[in-house]
C-alpha cells in the first residue's frame, strides 16, 4: 500500500512512518519542517524513521533539508519539503503517486501558541486540512485518517471523555481548528464518499517527543538542575499515551478503512489512565534520581484542567488495546533521552 502521511518527520509521524516501512508498505512524506522547533530534531527523526544512522553535518537549514530530502529518497520512502498550505505543490505530489490512504498528522501544534497567533493555526489546520480533502476528490482517494486531538473536549465535566459528548465549547484556537475539521470532515464524507477515522489523541509522549512538551521540558530542566514552570498547584491532570500505543492504534485504524466503506468515525486513542502535574514530576524525579526544583505560577489561559479518555469505542471497533503504563513509558523515555 502506498501511503501519505502529513507531518512524517515530526514526533508521531516519524514514529508511524518508520513501522509502515517496516510493514512493508510505501510512504509519502510531506513535511515544511516549520520552525515551530528546531528542524535538527526532525532530521534526526526522519533518519531514524527510514532506518539509517545519524551522521548528519548541519550548516545552514534549506541546504540541510533539501539534502536530507535526497539521502533518504528510496523505491518505498519519498520526502517532500512542502506545506500543505501551498494547493499547487501538494497537487503535484497527488499527480506523481499513486496514493491509496492518507494519513494526516500535519499541524500547527500547541494550545499556547495558538492564542497568540489564531490565524496561523486557522490557515495551517483548516485550510491545509481542506487542501487534502479537495485533492483527494480531484485524484480519487477514498480512505483518510485524520489526527484530531482530546483538546476539543475543552473542559469537560464528564468523566472520562467520550466520542458522544458534547464539544462546542472549546478553549483555545487550537482546539477550535481541530473540532472544525471534525466537523469538515463529515462534510468530505457525506457529499464526496471519503471515508474517514478522527483520531483524537491524549497527550503523546516517549522517545523523540517534541522538547517543548512538558514530560521532555521537564526531563531536561530537572537534568540541569534548573527550576521547572509549574502551572497551579499540581492537581491538573493528563491521560498521557504512549507513542507506541498510539501508533498502533493509528496502524488498527488503517486496517478498519481498508476492510469497510462507508465510515465516518470519531475515535479517542489514550492510555485510559489518568496522571496528575504532581505525579508527572515525581515520576520523572524518581526516574532521574534527581529532585525538581518547582517555580510555582499561575494556571495557564486555554490549558484544560484534566483529560480522561474512555476507550471503549476504540477497544470495540479496532482492537486498541494499550498497554504501557506511566512509569514503564517514563522509564523508556528517560533512557532515550539520556542517550540522545
Amino acid at each position: 500500500m502506498n501511503y501519505l502521511v502529513t507531518g512524517g518527520s515530526g514526533f508521531i509521524g516519524s514514529h508511524l512512518a518508520g513501522q509502515l516501512l517496516k510493514n512493508g508498505h510505501s510512504v509519502i512524506n510531506i513535511d515544511n519542517f516549520d520552525s515551530f522547533y528546531d528542524y535538527q530534531i526532525k532530521v534526526r527523526n526522519t533518519l531514524e524513521s527510514v532506518g539509517k544512522p545519524f551522521e548528519f553535518n548541519f550548516s545552514d537549514r534549506e541546504k540541510d533539508i533539501q539534502k536530507l530530502v535526497l539521502e533518504t529518497v528510496s523505491e518505498n520512502y519519498h520526502l517532500y519539503y512542502q506545506d500543505i498550505r501551498d494547493l499547487d505543490g501538494m497537487r503535484e505530489i497527488f499527480r506523481n503517486h499513486k496514493i491509496d490512504m492518507v494519513i494526516h498528522l500535519a499541524a500547527l501544534a500547541g494550545v499556547r501558541p495558538s492564542i497568540e497567533r489564531p490565524l496561523d493555526y486557522e490557515a495551517v489546520n483548516i485550510r491545509g486540512t481542506m487542501n487534502l480533502w479537495e485533492l483527494c476528490r480531484d485524484f480519487d482517494v477514498k480512505k483518510f485518517v485524520c489526527a484530531s486531538s482530546s483538546s476539543v473536549y475543552g473542559n469537560n465535566e464528564k468523566i472520562p471523555f467520550s466520542e458522544t459528548d458534547d464539544v462546542d465549547a472549546p478553549i483555545s484556537p487550537y482546539a477550535a481548528t481541530k473540532k472544525c475539521n471534525e466537523i469538515m470532515g463529515h462534510v468530505y464524507y457525506h457529499l464526496y464518499h471519503i471515508d474517514m477515522i478522527q483520531l483524537r489523541f491524549f497527550t503523546v509522549y516517549g522517545p523523540g517527543q517534541r522538547p517543548d512538551l512538558a514530560i521532555h521540558k521537564f526531563t531536561k530542566m530537572i537534568a540541569e538542575n534548573q527550576e521547572i514552570p509549574f502551572f497551579g498547584d499540581g492537581s491538573t491532570a493528563r491521560d498521557y499515551t504512549y507513542i507506541d500505543d498510539i501508533v498502533d492504534g493509528i496502524l488498527k485504524s488503517v486496517i478498519y478503512l481498508e476492510n469497510h466503506n462507508e465510515i465516518y468515525e470519531i475515535i479517542n486513542l489514550g492510555e485510559s489512565d489518568v496522571v496528575t502535574l504532581n505525579q508527572m514530576v515525581a515520576t520523572i524525579e524518581d526516574t532521574l534520581r534527581i529532585p525538581a526544583k518547582r517555580n510555582i505560577l499561575p494556571m495557564q489561559p486555554g490549558d484544560v484542567n484534566r483529560t480522561n479518555a474512555d476507550i471503549s469505542k476504540a477497544r470495540r471497533m479496532l482492537g486498541y488495546q494499550p498497554d504501557t503504563s506511566f512509569q514503564n513509558g517514563i522509564k523508556k523515555f528517560v533512557e532515550w533521552f539520556l542517550r540522545k
